[in-house]
């Protein structure tokens, strides 16, 4: 891929995939741009425009090769370049992301969990062992870790935020309901859940 698309196309790309991997699940080979805008509430045009900036072209009447485009998407938003990442709060949030079993096929890969409750530290999810929080920092060095997944309570986030910075931590995911005050050298990708919710909320009380 060439240059960087904006987030709103991104966001797009992702649902496509999921559809084109249900209708894999489904044995179908063929979907038209106008059936995935249907599925999405979207105009067709916008389909295929998105789908022109991959590089894939289309069969008229037949449409796009599921798995062609399928592999496009994944070529495009990199799932042959595998993450590393740590899980930072391993409360309710912080054990369903580890238990998750889809990520490695995103190209994610949950190396550990780390927590400050001790009566967690030691155990481990499906093989992710969970330790104090103070050795984050001695495992991203050797380890060669540069993104952490949040998933701590609001009143801790950005005292751990704060820490995973000085701990070279790169990029942090954050399922924490607050917006972080973060150097502009780290990126932040904010999960809101709640946000998300009250949108959907504000809908259905109109």
């Amino acid at each position: 891929m060439t240059g960087k698309f904006p987030d709103t196309v991104i966001n797009r790309l992702t649902l496509y995939h999921c559809i084109l991997i249900d209708y894999i699940k489904n044995n179908l080979e063929n979907i038209t741009s106008s059936a995935i805008a249907s599925l999405l509430r979207i105009d067709d045009s916008q389909v295929r425009k998105d789908i022109s900036l991959l590089k894939n072209t289309g069969k008229s009447r037949v449409g796009y090769n599921v798995l062609e485009l399928k592999q496009s998407i994944e070529k495009t938003l990199g799932f042959e370049r595998p993450k590393n990442a740590f899980i930072v709060g391993a409360g309710n949030l912080g054990m369903a992301l580890a238990n998750y079993n889809n990520f490695q096929d995103y190209g994610l890969n949950v190396v550990a969990l780390f927590d400050n409750d001790k009566n967690k530290i030691g155990n481990k999810i499906k093989e992710k062992q969970i330790y104090d929080i103070e050795k984050l920092p001695e495992l991203a060095k050797k380890l060669n870790i540069e993104m952490a997944i949040l998933t701590v309570p609001m009143a801790a986030a950005q005292d751990i935020a704060n820490f995973l910075v000085k701990s070279n931590i790169k990029y942090i995911w954050n399922f924490s309901p607050t917006v972080l005050a973060i150097p502009k050298e780290v990126e932040v990708w904010n999960e809101n859940l709640m946000g998300n919710f009250l949108q959907f909320s504000y809908k259905i009380g109109k």
